[in-house]
């Protein structure tokens, strides 16, 4: 990944001001990628002096200590839940990342590190995984992580007490055992030699009856409050077993609006936002550092397989043949991105096939011919419902109006606010389509692939065929690194030559930082390691 910074942006290409004109001027907001949003707070609000102002300093230029013991990060959505057993966005998780700790916890290489483990070790059969309990590791509230908040944490996302499952791959899980009060053994139904991503999952207290309200975890930094829609504020915690964190108080302030996320940036009000457009980083000046990236996910028109047209895989195909993923790449970040083919980006190294790009490269006489076959010589019309708050899938949607209208296809723009989004689309499938990014919760390629299983309960798009079933459950029984590996793969090239979605890209991340502080570290997962952060000073 890269982990550069990059010169001032001299503006949107001249296919931009092309596009602009053919299409409609709708109203956008962040960058980001689609998961999950919140809930819970005290309602208390953020205090004027808890977010720091970059022209705040002594009267000589210089910025004092006391500012830069805080920080004011933008955020283009509130968070969906406190309680990180129920969080959906990965917006959410990469914010729960500094408050909650699993097991092991990944480093910004991708490596799996323990965290309230100190070590572990897996049987040879991958059958049983065996944790030793980091010493003195404390939760928020002072109390001391135990084994049995290990196994209830565990339990509560395995459903244990008869509920679905809140982690699919837990459903293998057969016992979680403590022999002694620093171990705890976990004994798998079937080997999965993947499982030991999934132990990034939160340990929260088991006496802690409303997490929601109440949370608690062992991370850098603890839970201050939260004012829905508009804050959440977290603090240093000072007994955190790890690395101390830098900065003393963030405030992550809620900025829906895209529009005004380059005005706060410059008014000083903000001091770091992550995911602007290149358009945003074209119109900062020289007070701010401006780091790229990826953003790890896999963004497409996701379609509902089981609503009419879109239940006809040669609709599907034809939607696949009409784009051309370069051309939205040059509309929304200048040319920046990487294409992808099916549900796997880059950075998964070995996973990603790269040859599936070419699976559909753009060609209207055979999506015509091919909706003709399907029944709709005269095209169709329908809806891509978009979150307003990130402005890179807004703008994805403008292009994709403009491409399906060369086959005869009418699509229509829905943008919709954010938790509008999680309630139709994700939760209740009520959609024919959108724009979105999907991530991967863990570093696994399960994470990315188990979702499109024809029984997942975040199978938000309905895909549904029994090879792709197949496929899934002989990749994740494979103890063979080479045999997993074809599998999956095979399941990539099942969901391209299905047409499942209409594949585009893994965008670019640019994350913009004050020049007052420094240390922005990119991770190879949907996280922000706020710990990492320090005054520049």
């Amino acid at each position: 990944m890269m982990k550069k910074k990059i010169e001032r942006k001299r503006g949107l290409s001249i296919l931009l001001v092309v596009l602009t004109t053919l299409t409609l001027t709708l109203g956008g907001c962040s960058s980001k990628k689609a998961d999950d949003s919140t809930t819970d707070a005290n309602g208390q609000t953020a205090d004027a002096s808890s977010e720091v102002n970059s022209e705040a300093g002594n009267g000589d230029g210089t910025v004092s200590a006391d500012d830069l013991s805080q920080i004011t990060i933008g955020i283009p959505q509130d968070i969906d839940s406190m309680d990180p057993h129920l969080a959906k966005s990965a917006g959410t998780r990469e914010i729960l990342f500094n408050v909650y700790e699993g097991l092991v916890k990944p480093d910004s290489d991708g490596n799996l590190q323990p965290a309230i483990a100190s070590d572990y070790t897996i049987s040879d059969d991958g059958k049983t995984y065996t944790f030793t309990l980091r010493d003195g590791v404390k939760f928020h509230d002072g109390s001391t992580v135990t084994v049995e908040d290990v196994k209830y944490s565990i339990e509560r996302n395995a459903g244990t007490d008869g509920s679905d499952p809140l982690i699919s791959a837990f459903s293998n899980i057969e016992s979680v055992e403590t022999p002694d009060e620093s171990t705890i053994v976990m004994t798998l139904k079937e080997a999965n030699t993947e499982f030991l991503a999934y132990m990034i999952v939160s340990i929260i207290p088991a006496s802690n009856e409303d997490p929601e309200g109440n949370p608690i975890g062992t991370g850098p930094y603890k839970f201050v409050s939260r004012s829905p829609q508009e804050n959440v504020i977290l603090t240093k915690f000072d007994e955190y077993w790890g690395d101390a964190a830098y900065i003393k108080d963030i405030t992550l302030k809620v900025v829906a609006n895209s529009d005004s996320i380059v005005m706060e940036l410059e008014g000083g009000s903000l001091d770091m936002y992550a995911r602007v457009t290149s358009a945003q980083v074209s119109q900062l000046s020289d007070k701010f550092d401006v780091y790229e990236g990826t953003m790890n996910l896999v963004q497409a028109l996701y379609l509902n397989n089981a609503k009419e047209p879109f239940d006809n895989v040669k609709v599907r195909q034809a939607l696949c043949y009409a784009i051309d993923p370069q051309t939205i790449m040059d509309f929304v970040s200048d040319g920046k991105g990487t294409e992808i083919g099916s549900s796997m980006f880059p950075s998964f190294g070995k996973y990603f096939d790269e040859s599936l790009n070419d699976t559909y490269n753009q060609d209207t006489a055979k999506a015509k011919e091919l909706l003709a076959e399907a029944g709709y010589p005269n095209g169709f019309d329908f809806t891509i419902t978009v979150p307003s708050n990130y402005t890179q899938h807004v703008d994805t949607a403008q292009v994709l109006v403009e491409q399906f209208k060369e086959i005869g296809v009418n699509a229509t723009i829905q943008e919709v606010e954010w938790n509008t989004w999680l309630d139709d689309v994700y939760t209740n499938r009520n959609f024919q389509s959108t724009v979105v990014g999907v991530d991967a919760s863990t570093l696994t390629a399960y994470a990315l692939l188990s979702r499109y299983g024809s029984d997942a309960h975040n199978n938000f798009i309905n895909f549904s065929d029994s090879d792709y079933d197949a496929a899934l459950a002989a990749a994740v029984k494979a103890t063979d690194d080479a045999e997993k590996t074809a599998k999956y793969k095979e399941c990539e090239k099942i969901l391209s030559e299905k047409a499942a979605n209409v594949y585009i890209q893994d965008l670019p991340e640019f994350v913009v930082l004050n020049k007052n502080y420094t240390g922005y570290t990119f991770y190879p997962l949907y996280a922000q390691d706020f710990a990492k952060i320090k005054p520049a000073q």
